[in-house]
């Protein structure tokens, strides 16, 4: 009987711990899940600042142009056209058209159907093409494979990557292989190494580097690179906006990478070439460019030549053509003419303007221009607004100064070769009527091109001055 005894002694002292513990927790004396506790309330609403308000309403800084503004009428605006057609000091070929931005009408024009040398007013093409086809945001990104016991740099047509960091408020630099280095590097740590090979991808484009219509001469003095996958600082080697150019702008891309691995703790073995990286190699880094149209922006402001010419490579690869330069030519004509240009006798040797034997109309350019401030085609307004404007930036920013009528009313891209000078764009007139114009002259005395551009200035000003 004693054994039964102590057994239910102790089981009452168990069940008395138990009770007493489930009593303490229940008035959360010990821990536990038990609580005679109210709820928690509902969480408020984050609070809001004292005194905080909502701010107004975003509003432009300029007001629109009106629809009802006056035109100015055509025999104003033949009168101009044919003082200008008459000033000899622009040799014996000009040609010239003024089209209301409006109603598409034609004001005036002296040989708007005659083929011109375009020099670089041909590059709004490109610029059309590439954000009718091209995706405006997207970016162009310079990717690190691991690919076994090698890594491979693959460009996708970036040639504005910077050597060190890169600036998130440049174009120009946007990317920059120091940072895709430290991702790189990162990654590497992981698995214990410093040591790796590394190869370059260069397959995007295709085909001769530089288009053939270019004088070597002048392809020599850097006025436009080697057309390249990648590349640093559009394959500049030196300071200034022209100057010698990387003869293998990706593999001085790939080297300079290498560089950029040595300074986080990443020593490249062996020599640095071409490689294809196998299905399935790992991505170690991605570095991003400035979006599509900030890059076509920038090649209208500077009137660069190369990146120009990328362009045209990339709407080639999206079009599925080759990446090459005959590829881009083909492709920006077709995207052009898809968006209804009549474009009759055109003939482009490359994309850039720089070659020799491309061929366009007055006609040609002011149809083109007239699609990018046409309201059903919104994706192109920003070919317009990326143009220079007269005294203020890009190629037109020491044109149009003093008392020019057109200062920061006229955007328009800049046309310049030996003996040839183009200028073609919109200006807002007195009244606030948008017009288009495009401007040619290809027989213009040796000594003369700075001559004509002022007095191609000086027509635009006087179409801005029309209607005051």
């Amino acid at each position: 009987m004693g054994w039964r005894v102590r057994a239910g002694a102790t089981a009452f002292a168990v069940v008395a711990l138990v009770g007493g513990y489930l009593v303490a927790d229940a008035y959360d004396v010990v821990p536990g899940l038990l609580t005679l506790a109210p709820p928690h309330p509902e969480p408020a609403p984050f609070p809001t600042a004292p005194g905080a308000v909502a701010g107004p309403a975003p509003a432009p800084v300029l007001d629109p142009l009106p629809d009802d503004a006056p035109a100015p009428s055509a025999d104003d605006v033949g009168a101009l056209v044919r003082a200008l057609a008459d000033d000899t000091r622009l040799g014996p070929r000009v040609g010239a058209v003024v089209v209301d931005a409006v109603t598409g009408e034609t004001l005036g024009g002296t040989a708007a159907t005659t083929t011109f040398a375009p020099a670089s007013t041909q590059k709004v093409l490109t610029a059309v093409a590439a954000l009718t086809e091209l995706n405006p945001d997207a970016t162009l990104d310079t990717q690190v494979l691991l690919d076994g016991e090698r890594l491979v740099l693959v460009g996708g047509g970036d040639m504005m990557l910077a050597a060190g960091p890169g600036d998130p408020q440049a174009v120009n630099g946007r990317a920059g292989l120091a940072d895709l280095a430290a991702q790189v590097a990162a990654s590497l740590r992981l698995t214990g190494q410093d040591t790796i090979r590394l190869a370059y991808d260069d397959s995007l484009f295709t085909g001769p580097a530089v288009a053939a219509a270019v004088p070597p001469v002048e392809a020599e003095m850097g006025f436009v690179a080697p057309v390249a996958s990648m590349a640093v600082d559009i394959a500049m080697l030196g300071e200034g906006s022209w100057g010698p150019r990387a003869p293998d702008p990706a593999k001085a891309a790939a080297q300079a990478f290498g560089r950029a691995l040595a300074d986080q703790g990443v020593t490249v073995t062996g020599d640095i070439g071409k490689a294809t990286a196998r299905s399935g190699a790992r991505v170690l880094g991605t570095v991003s460019s400035a979006p599509v149209r900030e890059i076509s922006a920038w090649a209208m402001q500077h009137s660069d030549n190369t990146i120009t010419e990328v362009l045209g490579r990339l709407v080639a690869v999206e079009t599925g053509r080759p990446g090459s330069a005959e590829g881009a030519i083909q492709a920006v004509l077709a995207v052009v003419r898809q968006l209804g240009v009549d474009l009759d006798g055109a003939v482009l040797v490359d994309l850039s303007g720089l070659g020799r034997g491309s061929h366009l109309t007055p006609r040609h350019l002011a149809d083109v221009l007239r699609l990018t401030v046409d309201p059903t085609h919104p994706e192109l307004r920003d070919v317009m607004t990326g143009l220079p404007i007269g005294a203020l930036t890009g190629t037109l920013d020491s044109r149009f100064g003093g008392d020019n009528p057109a200062r920061g009313l006229v955007r328009a891209k800049t046309g310049s070769l030996p003996n040839i000078v183009g200028l073609a764009g919109t200006v807002v007139t007195e009244e606030d009527r948008l017009l288009v114009f495009s401007l040619a002259a290809d027989e213009i005395e040796s000594g003369a091109t700075v001559g004509a551009r002022m007095i191609f200035d000086q027509f635009v000003g006087e179409l801005a001055a029309l209607g005051g």
